[in-house]
């Protein structure tokens, strides 16, 4: 989903604009074949999200991406813990980090405030001074000039804390909130040459954002068309369970139903402790997610299906060996 989904029925009609039709396109070739992948072959990109954004976070995406259970991750950089976990991936370059672009700060009492001067970004910010809990207000209230600062503040922050992201991409999916928005993100990619998280709009993906309650206008589809950059097939977030047995089992069927191509499956790995009991409410799934992929259940499913797992890293580096440079 583009949209988070705690933010799906606010997005009142009108904000964007139009029930959009666009020109099909072939579905021949996948994204993975594109890169130089087999046909017929399933590529899967696990994604550790908000990193960073406690220590929680960071203890769970350290062991993960040390054990090889997942290749990438990306950082929220508005957060506590965002300085912390950049100095291990400093110690460990092979790692592949992104900037996770944070335009809200969600939870009841954990907040977080913009990294941009906040007299560039006022509509990004609640009267507390921290960005808005909710994708819709920020959508209604932030222009794309001040989402463009705010990327781009983050990105020299990251920096400046010693790493260059591996690719950008969007918590809660605010940063395709709005077409403005999206050319705000694209922008930065495009004259950084850090890839963005990009799906291939295909009629099926884009039927089903629809379906889910993801408002996605003609415009929303020409930029992810357009976006000289690697892309992906197709997306999924995990969702909700109410076991770990349940939980492992989901995901197992989602995976094993996807088609041949590239797919990210976006996760939030987050250790248990009293503060993240305290943070959100999803600590408990957190947890599952932290543990499932080195679960031998799972690495023996992935073995046996010989199902082919890359990251950001690897995708630019395929990119740009057919394609060229995405700038």
């Amino acid at each position: 989903m583009l949209i988070h989904r705690g933010n799906r029925v606010a997005l009142i009609a009108g904000l964007l604009i139009g029930t959009s039709t666009f020109a099909s396109r072939s579905e021949a070739e996948t994204w993975g074949e594109k890169l130089g992948y087999p046909a017929g072959q399933k590529v899967l990109l696990l994604h550790a999200d908000d990193i960073g954004m406690c220590y929680e976070t960071s203890v769970a995406a350290k062991e993960g991406l040390s054990k090889g259970h997942y290749q990438s991750c990306s950082v929220m950089a508005p957060c506590p813990w965002v300085a912390e976990f950049v100095a291990w991936a400093k110690e460990n370059p092979s790692h592949d980090v992104g900037l996770h672009v944070a335009l809200n700060a969600e939870w009841k009492y954990y907040r977080w405030a913009p990294v941009a001067d906040r007299t560039k970004v006022p509509g990004l910010m609640d009267k507390q001074g921290f960005l808005h809990n909710s994708v819709v207000v920020t959508a209604l209230r932030a222009k794309g000039e001040e989402v463009e600062a705010e990327i781009r503040a983050q990105l020299d922050k990251v920096v400046s804390l010693g790493i260059q992201p591996t690719h950008m991409d969007s918590h809660m999916g605010a940063c395709f909130a709005k077409p403005e928005f999206i050319e705000a993100y694209l922008k930065v990619s495009k004259e950084t040459g850090i890839p963005a998280f990009v799906p291939a709009p295909s009629e099926k993906l884009i039927a089903r954002l629809r379906k889910e309650g993801t408002p996605i206008t003609a415009r929303h589809v020409e930029l992810m068309e357009n976006h000289q950059g690697p892309k992906i097939d197709d997306f999924y977030v995990l969702g909700q369970a109410k076991s770990y047995d349940e939980k492992k089992a989901q995901t197992l069927a989602l995976i094993e139903s996807l088609e041949p191509g590239i797919t990210e499956i976006i996760f939030h790995p987050q250790v248990e402790s009293i503060s993240s009991k305290e943070i959100t409410g999803t600590w408990q799934m957190r947890s599952w997610e932290s543990t499932m992929w080195g679960d031998p259940d799972v690495v023996k499913y992935f073995a046996d299906k010989g199902i082919v797992q890359t990251n950001f890293k690897e995708l630019a580096k395929r990119f740009q060996e057919k394609f060229g440079s995405n700038k």
